[in-house]
């Protein structure tokens, strides 16, 4: 039992392990009524280094050729819900050979053995939904050459995951965690044979959730990319395997998945990848691709999306957060983020967030969410949110977002040549009776951005607040930062006599990074952190300093393309991130 684990909490996984039970008394089903294709996209990479031992879930790499799953000792919870969630399922499926299903069956019916009957952590409606329809999309590969009796044992292990699915769904946290039960549940009572009379519920509880959960932008509350496109997955699947049995799709599940459709195109660069905000990657390479299709919706988001905003011109592609950050419990993953922006060239992301550290411990996810982890302007040792007061979600303790940003203007045109993007929020006006503005403008082509970050105490009453702040620093005024964190494929070099940075990408493109004078530019150290990686990724920032000592103060930059790449060659190498156990 977790010591961050509240009564409520213990409360509810006791009521899980209950029901769990009681459910395994329920008929088993004996065959599929009808079965969904597989929709799941898995990695083939990552299948082969499960079959070759190197197991590596939520950020930890555990080496154990020939090990059964269950045998090994977790890490962490993260660790523990990665593997009773079946999630490897599609990386072995995507392997597709004999030794891939092998393993695979020996890790299924090996959960059946040791945890079937109700026992163990992989009891929770969001884990057993995510269960489920792995279960279902990979049947016809699980089942082949198989003994009766175990062919017996799964679909009875199905039907009381099922019948408990149809018990609890209710208690998942609302957001994905739900999602992930109802869609579980919808799946088996379509497919499994005397489990129909779970089907209505479980569509009337999607109804709602859609209804609560998705907004008029086709946004959730956290404001996390990559969440939506899970949201957005789940529902584009619940939808094929009604249609796919005659049954409607309602109305209230239709309209979420016509919001949200133009959302994420807005949210996806130019390499195809998601941008990384609030806790969120880029996304399973094809996810969003598929899901689009099988959404069948075309058109694009106008203004904000999910409180973020796009400028893209030629093969260039800039997203702002630009909206006040997420509230309350939505906010336990969220970054103190705000005007921060990531750039994409082509395929290849040059300005990025550091990313969420939650895969590699406490201190690397607190860090993650400061406003420094972020390509935008911060007072030195503040965020323009704070990390505060401690909430519980999903009967953990969180830390939550306050004091952030609650007026954020944004304002989206066009210059004289290119996209205009102007916003500001009052994150520092508390603190320090300042404004953080921001403009950004991207020429046509693409090849150009030019991007201006102003400090304004605009009121009276932040004039006294500033004064007060800037002679208590003494006579050199308030220190500030505006960090450009670079991708780590990016190589920097300081040029023009410490005047411009040149970067150079993968591709071939080289862009230069210039200031107007006045103010002292570094190249200093960064991290990128992402998900697969067994420890955050070294790379640089470039990083313009200096000290606020007016009421108005300006900070100039710009962006230029140098050199490009022949289209007969450009970005033909991709390059496979699955697996890194070096860096």
């Amino acid at each position: 039992m977790s010591e961050y684990e509240s009564w409520s909490a213990r409360q509810t996984r006791l009521m899980h392990r209950v029901h769990a039970r009681l459910a395994a008394r329920a008929r088993a089903a004996t065959a599929f009524v009808s079965q969904p294709e597989p929709r799941t996209i898995g990695s083939f990479n990552r299948g082969r280094q499960l079959i070759a031992g190197n197991l590596m879930f939520a950020g930890h790499l555990i080496e154990a050729k020939g090990a059964m799953l269950w045998d090994l000792d977790p890490p962490d919870q993260a660790f523990l819900e990665q593997i009773h969630g079946f999630g490897w399922l599609d990386d072995l499926a995507a392997v597709g050979d004999l030794r891939a299903r092998t393993v695979a069956q020996d890790w299924l019916w090996g959960w059946i053995d040791r945890y079937g009957r109700g026992s163990g952590p992989g009891w929770t409606p969001d884990l057993t939904g995510r269960r489920l329809i792995r279960w279902t999309h990979h049947a016809i590969f699980l089942l082949r050459a198989l003994e009766p009796a175990q062919s017996a044992a799964y679909f009875q292990s199905l039907a009381h995951q099922t019948r408990f699915l149809g018990r609890r769904w209710h208690k998942a946290a609302p957001g994905l965690p739900r999602f992930e039960a109802l869609t579980g549940l919808i799946y088996a009572g379509l497919a499994l044979q005397g489990m129909s009379d779970r089907v209505a519920p479980a569509l009337r509880g999607l109804e709602r959730e859609c209804r609560d959960q998705i907004d008029d932008q086709g946004g959730i509350p956290t404001r996390n990319p990559e969440e939506l496109l899970e949201v957005f997955t789940l529902l584009t699947w619940a939808a094929a395997a009604l249609e796919e049995t005659g049954n409607p799709v309602a109305p209230e599940h239709q309209t979420a998945i016509t919001r949200i459709a133009p959302t994420l195109r807005a949210l996806r660069h130019s390499d195809g990848g998601l941008a990384r905000f609030h806790g969120g990657g880029r996304g399973l390479d094809g996810r969003l691709d598929q899901a689009l299709s099988a959404s069948g919706v075309r058109k694009g988001a106008q203004g904000l999306a999910m409180g973020f905003a796009r400028l893209s011109a030629g093969r260039t592609s800039v997203i702002v957060d630009a909206s006040p950050p997420p509230e309350g419990a939505a906010s336990f993953n969220a970054h103190a983020s705000t005007l921060a922006f990531e750039l994409t060239s082509g395929r290849r992301p040059l300005i990025v967030s550091c990313g969420s550290g939650a895969h590699f411990g406490e201190d690397w996810r607190r860090a993650g969410r400061a406003t420094p982890s972020h390509s935008t302007l911060a007072l030195e040792g503040y965020s323009s949110a704070r990390l505060g007061r401690e909430g519980r979600v999903a009967g953990a303790r969180r830390e939550m977002l306050e004091d952030a940003p609650e007026e954020v203007p944004v304002e989206i045109g066009h210059a004289s040549d290119g996209l205009k993007l102007e916003a500001g929020h009052d994150g520092y006006v508390d603190t320090h009776g300042l404004t953080h503005a921001r403009i950004l403008e991207l020429t046509f082509d693409g090849r150009g951005l030019v991007g201006e970050d102003m400090l304004l105490a605009l009121k009276s009453s932040d004039r006294k607040r500033f004064d007060r702040v800037r002679h208590a620093a003494g006579k050199s005024g308030i220190p500030y930062h505006v960090r450009f964190h670079l991708h780590p494929d990016v190589d920097a070099e300081v040029d023009m006599g410490g005047m411009a940075v040149s970067l150079a990408l993968r591709s071939g493109e080289v862009w230069v990074f210039r200031h107007e004078g006045g103010l002292e530019m570094t190249l200093e150290p960064s991290v990128y952190l992402e998900m697969g990686r067994l420890r955050p990724r070294a790379t640089k920032q470039i990083v313009l300093s200096h000290r606020a000592m007016e009421y108005a103060t300006r900070i100039r930059w710009s962006l230029a393309k140098a050199h490009d790449t022949a289209v007969a060659v450009r970005d033909l190498t991709t390059d496979d991130e699955d697996y890194d156990f070096d860096s």
